[in-house]
């Protein structure tokens, strides 16, 4: 199995900017450290290419975004100061996710140590998401007819306005959204299925609304499920306020996967949210979902 990264270069962030963008590095070394991944096994992403970009993204954010013209507004919507990292990382975290749908489509599973980013829309980016990942990949493997129906499960905390914004009238895509009701974005956008949780809705019943919502994807017959394995409902998360364990995310990465696995859905992850503080819950929630999918596909 092959997966992909791109963390080898800085997002240049103020000091104690509340984004933890080292979880990124610490993911890919806390994998290697414990077996889960061989260094053979890790690929760096390449930025996707303008065309396939503008599938998903109007024109003129793309220009701001990459000549630094783009208003500080809307910089402070996405979260971050601009710098020429910005457009790179997220062109690159794009093209991290095609790579990895591609080789999925291939092989069964992949994924890249970054990604998720599904509150990006196609003229702005918002909460911490410059381009939506997950929008690209659909929109340009459904145009090149290399696949049929694609599924997104998206179990980060936050509910993932832009995918629901960009994909949500395509016939193609089917949008499972499993989030907090109380937490941001506060202006949701109504995916396929979105199932909305209280605070603190524990490990029983989170598993449970999960349980229930997985057969509509399934009965979808997709080709290919994106999955946004964000850790920030974590208990330890300090934005998720949902108070589920290790064991019960570990328990929802196994619905996801298992499901996928025993169906011959080809599946490919992006990490998502996750914003403990400090940040080691958070990754070794990350890394869990890898050990879940290795003991499935044994990789």
């Amino acid at each position: 199995m092959q997966f992909f990264y791109s963390d080898d270069f800085n997002l240049k962030l103020p000091e104690k900017h509340r984004f933890p963008a080292q979880k990124y590095r610490l993911l890919r070394e806390k994998l290697l450290a414990d077996g889960l991944l061989a260094r053979d096994q890790l690929s760096v992403s390449e930025p996707a290419s303008r065309a396939d970009i503008l599938l998903a993204h109007d024109k003129e954010y793309i220009e701001g975004l990459e000549d630094g013209s783009i208003d500080r507004q809307a910089m402070r919507r996405i979260g971050f100061p601009w710098s020429p990292q910005i457009p790179l990382r997220g062109f690159r975290t794009a093209g991290g996710a095609l790579q990895a749908a591609e080789y999925a489509l291939e092989n069964g599973l992949s994924g890249q140590l970054a990604g998720g980013t599904h509150h990006a829309h196609a003229g702005f980016g918002a909460g911490f998401c410059i381009l939506n990942d997950f929008a690209v990949v659909a929109l340009k493997l459904l145009s090149e007819a290399r696949a049929e129906r694609i599924a997104i499960i998206d179990l980060d905390v936050h509910q993932g306005d832009g995918n629901a914004a960009i994909l949500g009238d395509h016939r193609q895509v089917f949008i499972l959204d499993i989030y907090g009701r109380k937490n941001f974005p506060f202006r949701k956008v109504p995916a396929t299925l979105d199932v909305a949780l209280e605070d603190n809705p524990g490990d029983d019943f989170y598993l449970q609304e999960l349980r229930a919502a997985l057969p509509q994807v399934w009965n979808f017959a997709p080709d290919l499920v994106l999955y946004q394995a964000g850790v920030d409902p974590l208990v330890h998360d300090r934005l998720g306020r949902m108070d589920i364990s290790f064991e019960g995310l570990m328990a929802r990465d196994r619905l996801v996967l298992e499901g996928c696995h025993t169906r011959g859905i080809a599946c490919s992850m992006g990490i998502g949210g996750g914003y403990a503080n400090p940040i080691e819950p958070t990754v070794e929630a990350y890394a869990n979902t890898y050990r879940v999918a290795k003991q499935i596909y044994r990789f």
